[in-house]
């Protein structure tokens, strides 16, 4: 899970107002049921101490979010202004008490569970003139440009004397010169984007074509869909772009994500097995226990953290101030928190902040994701993380740093 979309919320110093908000539409009084909540949200965000105009702002979106876009969504906010609302895929726990909270930190936690944890995700939309892109991820989807090639001669014709097949002959050369170029712009903004895998939609013939000309570690991430057009694809067009053509891609992106999400995380959480162990020179290549994570965020060294919901790790009390780099597991130890009056702050919290500014990968490990040969229940306390780089020594069985680049 890549958290970037969160930087809003750390150019501001708190408290937080932090609401997660069901806005699914399953029964005939969802309105008024929907109204009581927000309702009862506000009144439990005062209860807290939050200040009049946040409660009043955070009351105003809440009674403005759409409904039935998203099963629900978190919404962020600070001296009187909402700095930030996303949609979740899972709503909020039942029971009419969605998770509210005010706090130094914005509430991250539940996020790691409710919203799009998926791998980003650039689609090419290929034709044999050129292609569009759109980037898909936790926070929607946009258009990520498009490239155009050459756009003659493309179309063959049914004739066959030599003056026909000569020309035949050139409109494959086009094929071939766009599907050269395409890839090559895909690659580029592959690299420029950050998506973590590629899906080639569109004209079979071409995306073969495209494919074959990206290199091997891109190829590896590369998932070539059965439906899906450019959207200016006229009446020649290999499709058109129905509603129904496009819910069908939409399934096929949903589970080429799904399943390089699967292997990412068996990957990582063998990873982490192995390098919770020292190696020949003394040296651990993950951490966990909260001493040893939050001594490796203030260092920048997390690369991947990992976050298993129900562990008991994630509400451990730190202390925090207002930059990310200024966090401890004990209030006495003021020289890494440079406040006078640092703040309380859950575990998973502050760890989440640190991810999202370092720009480090978050991990939700589930038991499905468990691969053979990895037990269960790792991380230890449900938090842990493959580091950026080797971290001197630590006890046999248990982490305390280090670790290579998280696998892309």
């Amino acid at each position: 899970m890549d958290l970037g979309f969160l930087g809003p919320l750390f150019e501001r110093e708190g408290p937080w107002a932090s609401v997660y908000f069901d806005t699914t539409t399953a029964s005939e009084d969802a309105a008024a049921r929907r109204e009581l909540t927000a309702r009862s949200a506000v009144d439990r965000l005062k209860q807290q101490g939050a200040d009049e105009k946040t409660c009043r702002a955070v009351s105003e979106r809440l009674a403005s979010l759409p409904v039935g876009r998203a099963p629900g969504y978190a919404v962020f906010a600070t001296h009187g202004e909402v700095v930030l609302d996303t949609e979740l895929t899972v709503p909020p726990p039942e029971g009419g008490h969605p998770p509210v909270s005010w706090q130094a930190l914005p509430r991250l936690g539940p996020l790691v569970e409710l919203a799009d944890s998926d791998p980003s995700c650039l689609v090419a939309y290929i034709d044999r003139k050129g292609a569009e892109f759109e980037l898909r991820g936790s926070v929607g989807s946009h258009s990520a440009g498009r490239v155009t090639g050459a756009d003659w001669p493309v179309h063959r014709t049914p004739s066959g004397d030599w003056s026909e097949r000569h020309f035949q002959t050139a409109v494959e050369n086009t094929w071939e010169q766009n599907a050269a170029e395409i890839a090559d712009e895909l690659r580029n903004r592959w690299e420029k984007c950050g998506a973590r895998l590629v899906v080639l939609a569109g004209d079979s013939r071409e995306r073969h074509a495209v494919h074959d000309r990206l290199p091997p570690d891109l190829q590896e991430r590369t998932f070539q869909a059965e439906h899906g057009v450019r959207a200016d694809s006229g009446p020649e067009g290999p499709a058109s772009n129905t509603a129904s053509g496009r819910k069908l891609l939409d399934e096929e992106v949903a589970q080429a994500r799904a399943a390089f999400a699967r292997r990412s995380a068996a990957a990582v959480l063998e990873r982490f097995q192995a390098g919770r162990s020292p190696g020949q020179e003394g040296r651990v290549h993950a951490a966990e226990g909260v001493p040893a994570l939050v001594e490796a965020a203030r260092e920048h060294r997390i690369a991947v953290l990992l976050v298993r919901p129900e562990g008991p790790d994630l509400h451990r009390e730190v202390w925090v101030g207002d930059h990310p780099d200024q966090v401890a597991a004990r209030r006495t130890e003021p020289q890494y928190l440079g406040e006078t009056e640092p703040s309380s702050a859950r575990a998973d919290d502050a760890l989440l902040r640190s991810a999202a500014t370092t720009g480090a990968e978050v991990l939700r490990v589930r038991p499905s994701d468990v691969p053979e040969g990895v037990p269960e229940g790792l991380p230890d306390g449900g938090l842990g993380a493959l580091l950026r780089w080797a971290h001197g020594g630590g006890p046999e069985g248990g982490g305390t740093g280090g670790g290579q680049h998280a696998t892309r």
